[in-house]
């Protein structure tokens, strides 16, 4: 209530200063227009006699006759009591003057203020006290061009009283005074009402408090009308933060589980908003640890971007097809690779993305190592069967025994490379298209022992046995062919590595709720520990003449690997202690 009285005494103060100065000015005014008026019929009054009084001497000629005592005969004439008479000569001399008998004791008069205002604009008038009779008059002098006319009322109660204005008029300004100030204590009182009203509306709202129900007692009119506008507008602002802030939280949650870094900055380099693996990959990318988005200007390995974002702020961005300036290029640092990239907008505030590439650019590395190594395997069987075929055609007399050594090992250079374009093939399909094949339950057992049947004669040929350990209740959920391919590649590899008289184990030594584990090992002559780590990479081989004899691709054990990953599982190598490879790996069951 404070306020409210405070506020409407504040308006109401305003408004009575405002209205009191135009009253005053209006009473001013009027008074001196009431006044002006009053002075102007008594000097018309007084003009008149005066023009009756020339008239007078220029029909008698007085002043041809010096017969001034004739002028006694108009004081009979005059319309005011006590009004007084005095000619004057152009000199200044009074020649006859109706209230002085003897007008030579009489000063000069033409210094006197209604004269000399007669002198110069042909009337004046004065009001002061009279020096000969001393009594107070209102003086009106006239220019007769050969004298003056001076006429002059006594300045009495009766001239005060008939030049005061009309009380009237006081009492009406008064009224209307008081009548202004009682609408202004109504005004006042209303828009205080309204503009309190206004406040508490405010005041909830800036309280996010429900304002439906607030007291809507404003009549039909402007401050009805204002107060729906506002509560429209307020409407219609809430329900577009609400969206806003139901899109921020979108924006917030989309960015927090993205796998890239994001980061948008203000053009003078100030954090809009930054997501945690923006932090996390500057500090992976940089040699100190932060938790400020802004560390990212002082990291030498952005300054590309940096040096981009300073060339765009100098000058003005235009857009053309809609396309901002942008920068891309890859940071590697710690053999991990980082793809960073800078949109600049159109209002210099710029986004810095940053995404960890080390998989697919590892994978590009390796496909072009890959097209490398594969180009190279396949120059040895082609240059063999070439050379084959054309030892026969050069020598059509060769013998015939001769011939079809040749031609077998054409042949025989023929399946490997068909084995080798089968692997390649196969290991592309489970890195590139590991979706495409089919996954069910599957029995191992009964895989196992198709493989095992499949090589049978090549164990026999190495006097190698192979015990399974895998009953029939270990159901996966696999790819029978890439599950085939997992057991025979692992037997292949010991049959050509392993030794003759080796002897191969498979067998399921754990299970959990996920996972079957499986170990698999030969009691082979094993390898050195500073291959273990690489035999599984495509092509690699411990003894490259060797493994070419035994007709291996270099590609089993990468199959082996990648077909264990795509069924969820991991593989492990290790030389056991009493000799041969033992490899340990998982398969899931669901």
């Amino acid at each position: 209530m404070i306020v409210q009285r405070t506020f409407r005494n504040r308006i109401f103060i305003n408004f009575f200063v405002v209205f009191s100065i135009f009253t005053l000015a209006v009473l001013v005014y009027q008074y001196d227009r009431e006044k002006s008026y009053r002075t102007g019929q008594l000097e018309n009054i007084l003009d008149n006699i005066s023009e009756v009084t020339n008239r007078y001497i220029e029909h008698k000629q007085v002043f041809e006759t010096r017969n001034f005592k004739s002028l006694d005969t108009l004081k009979i004439l005059l319309p005011i009591e006590n009004t007084r008479l005095t000619v004057i000569d152009m000199k200044g001399k009074v020649v006859y003057d109706s209230f002085v008998a003897d007008v030579n004791t009489m000063e000069n008069h033409l210094m006197r203020p209604e004269v000399q205002k007669a002198l110069y604009s042909g009337n004046g008038s004065s009001i002061r006290l009279s020096a000969t009779t001393n009594q107070k008059f209102y003086y009106y002098a006239k220019n007769c061009n050969k004298y003056f006319v001076r006429t002059a009322a006594l300045y009495n109660v009766d001239i005060v009283r008939f030049l005061k204005t009309e009380r009237i008029f006081l009492f009406f300004i008064a009224s209307l005074f008081l009548l202004m100030w009682f609408l202004l204590h109504f005004t006042t009182r209303r828009l205080s009402e309204f503009v309190v009203k206004l406040k508490e509306f405010a005041l909830k709202a800036g309280q996010n408090e429900d304002i439906s129900k607030m007291d809507s007692n404003f009549q039909d009119n402007e401050l009805g009308v204002i107060r729906k506008q506002i509560i429209q507008i307020y409407d219609n602002l809430k329900t577009a933060k609400d969206e806003l802030t139901s899109e921020k939280e979108k924006l917030y949650g989309h960015l927090q589980v993205l796998k890239e870094g994001i980061s948008i900055f203000s053009a003078e380099k100030h954090k809009i908003l930054a997501n945690s693996h923006f932090i996390q990959f500057i500090n992976m990318i940089s040699e100190k640890s932060t938790i400020s988005a802004e560390h990212f200007f002082s990291i030498p390995e952005f300054g590309k971007v940096l040096e981009f974002i300073d060339q765009h702020r100098e000058n003005d961005i235009h857009t053309q097809n809609k396309e901002l300036p942008q920068i891309e290029y890859t940071i590697e640092k710690s053999e991990k690779f980082f793809q960073v990239r800078c949109i600049i907008f159109v209002d210099k505030s710029f986004e810095v993305l940053i995404s960890d590439v080390t998989r697919p650019e590892k994978q590009r590395l390796l496909k072009q190592q890959l097209t490398s190594n594969i180009a190279h395997e396949l120059k040895t069987p082609l240059s063999s069967i070439k050379g084959y075929l054309e030892t026969i055609l050069n020598n059509p007399n060769i013998p015939e025994e001769k011939k079809k050594y040749f031609i077998e090992k054409a042949f025989a250079q023929a399946e490997r490379l068909t084995d080798l374009l089968n692997d390649i093939s196969l290991l592309n399909n489970i890195e590139d298209a590991g979706g495409l094949f089919e996954f069910k339950s599957l029995m191992l057992k009964p895989v196992i022992r198709d493989v095992i049947e499949n090589l049978k004669l090549r164990l026999t040929e190495r006097n190698m046995g192979c015990t399974v350990e895998v009953d029939n209740t270990v159901v996966v959920n696999g790819n029978e062919s890439l599950m085939f391919s997992v057991f025979q590649n692992l037997i292949e590899n010991s049959i050509n590595y392993a030794g003759d008289n080796s002897a191969i184990s498979i067998r399921k030594y754990l299970e959990d709720d996920q996972f079957y584990y499986f170990q698999y090992s030969d009691t082979g002559v094993g390898i050195s520990e500073e291959h273990l780590t690489r035999i599984f990479e495509r092509f690699y081989r411990i003894d490259y003449g060797r493994s070419r004899e035994n007709g291996g691709t270099g590609l089993g054990l990468s199959i082996v690997k990648n077909a264990i990953i795509l069924h969820k599982g991991e593989i492990s190598v290790r030389n056991k202690p009493d000799g041969g490879l033992e490899f340990l790996f998982s398969i899931s069951k669901k």
